[in-house]
């Protein structure tokens, strides 16, 4: 069974273990990834929040070691048989799908520390997104940003002014303090509009090695 990536450029792959059939997450290929994973043995896949090509464990080394590929009859959909090192799912547990709906609990312990694995911002930015969808959460100060779109916007404002402000006229402490309210707040804006940190870095590493004029030119208008 070929794939036609042209009528299906992008499709979902779940990831099982190899040995206990456990299902560990669902994710998507392109054909780039798709090439990647056969030739180099560890799955690849294509982000859809990042945009871009991913090698699972690429900041976790959580690497997925490929035993097998299945293809369904339709040739859109893949089952990676692999061998998983470490855990598969970004919040620190075994698998993606802790939460069970009939028990309407967790189901899955943590069993990493994921700061340790992939820094403090990008673990806020996902604890953002879990706010987002967390329709039992009433009393975050999150959650309430992400639903009142002017309030969030005039924090952002706030908090920028503040840092301007500190790096004028207050202390090194307080500048780092109030940077990092507007790195939070940024954060959320940016989980509102629901762009990946790693986008951000993207954008980053575009323009190094590139002065601030060609960088300018280099913008779509």
């Amino acid at each position: 069974m070929q794939i036609d990536w042209h009528k299906n450029p992008l499709i979902p792959v779940i990831a099982q273990d190899f040995e206990t059939n456990d299902v560990l997450m669902l994710a998507y290929m392109n054909e780039e990834a798709y090439i990647l994973t056969l030739n180099t043995g560890y799955a690849h896949y294509f982000s859809r929040s990042k945009q871009r090509i991913w090698k699972k464990g690429e900041s976790s080394h959580h690497t997925q070691e490929i035993k097998d590929i299945l293809i369904d009859c339709d040739g859109d959909t893949i089952i990676l048989k692999i061998k998983q090192n470490g855990v598969a799912c970004h919040t620190g547990r075994r698998s993606c799908f802790f939460t069970s709906v009939i028990q309407d609990k967790i189901i899955l312990d943590q069993e990493v520390d994921i700061d340790t694995i992939y820094g403090v911002v990008d673990s806020l930015y996902h604890t953002i997104l879990e706010r987002k969808h967390d329709a039992n959460t009433t009393t975050s100060w999150t959650q309430k940003l992400l639903h009142d779109k002017t309030l969030l916007l005039s924090k952002i404002r706030e908090e920028a002014d503040e840092v301007c402000v500190a790096i004028d006229i207050e202390s090194d402490e307080q500048v780092i303090y109030e940077s990092a309210d507007l790195l939070y707040h940024t954060l959320v804006g940016l989980g509102y509009r629901e762009i990946s940190p790693d986008r951000v870095k993207q954008e980053l590493a575009r323009r190094f090695n590139m002065s601030g004029i060609e960088e300018k030119k280099s913008r779509k208008k």
